[in-house]
């Protein structure tokens, strides 16, 4: 599960889809409808925030209006509105906004290489709309495997 910190304008067609999809199974863990992913790194930040449901719901509603500016048809109905808090923001550090780029760089470099040569002028990573840049590193959260590890 990857529940993408960045801006999703920077996704390709496979990241934007897969986490439409994850989002979507991110809400059914912490609403409680599902046994599998309960304890997912990933869920944290949502856990830890003000309104978890809420907060996966604006995520997912802020996935939902890039999407729609990328030319994609995600199903609308899957926006639970009501449970939309637009006012909602997550902290997410520097440090793991710019883990997420070398990762999605390094993801580009495999299956798209035209998105990856999209990216070259993007220094400073930014984040989608439901989050908030703040100093710091990689999120402790953050499960970094020892190739991965860009501290």
């Amino acid at each position: 599960m990857r529940l993408w910190s960045l801006d999703f304008s920077y996704l390709d067609s496979r990241g934007i889809t897969a986490c439409w999809r994850e989002s979507l199974l991110a809400r059914k863990v912490l609403e409680g409808n599902t046994v599998g992913y309960r304890n997912h790194p990933q869920l944290i930040r949502f856990r830890e925030s003000s309104d978890p449901i809420g907060a996966i719901n604006t995520y997912i509603f802020y996935l939902y209006k890039a999407s729609l500016a990328l030319g994609y048809s995600f199903n609308p109905s899957k926006v639970v509105n009501e449970k939309v808090d637009t006012s909602l923001r997550i902290h997410v550090t520097q440090g793991q906004l710019s883990y997420e780029m070398n990762h999605l760089r390094s993801k580009l470099a495999i299956r798209d290489p035209v998105k990856l040569r999209s990216l070259e002028y993007v220094r400073i990573p930014l984040p989608n709309p439901m989050f908030v840049t703040i100093k710091g590193d990689i999120e402790n959260w953050e499960k970094v495997s020892a190739k991965d590890n860009h501290k």
